[in-house]
């Protein structure tokens, strides 16, 4: 029984077909985005957003962010809240 060829785009469509359905959209795309590659250069951009901050306030931030303290920005200060998406009538 002769093998059609196949191109890689075809593979691929397939491929994605089958972890959608099997996974879901959501872990499909999870799944694929840990082949794909970055881009930039994060170590100079880390230096540039956490330049002259120390280590100990750097951790700080990130535990009150976790704890569902206010977001903070690489300088400890309190990042602009959004708008709000009703106005108030009073």
């Amino acid at each position: 029984m002769p093998v059609g060829y196949r191109s890689l785009a075809e593979i691929s469509q397939r491929a994605i077909e089958v972890l959608c359905r099997e996974l879901g959209a959501v872990d499909a795309v999870r799944f694929i985005n840990q082949f794909m590659t970055g881009h930039g250069d994060y170590a100079s951009e880390r230096d540039t957003l956490f330049a002259g901050e120390p280590l100990d306030q750097i951790i700080a931030n990130i535990k009150k962010a976790d704890v569902g303290g206010e977001p903070t920005s690489a300088t400890g200060q309190a990042k602009p809240s959004a708008p709000p998406n009703e106005e108030s009538h009073d």
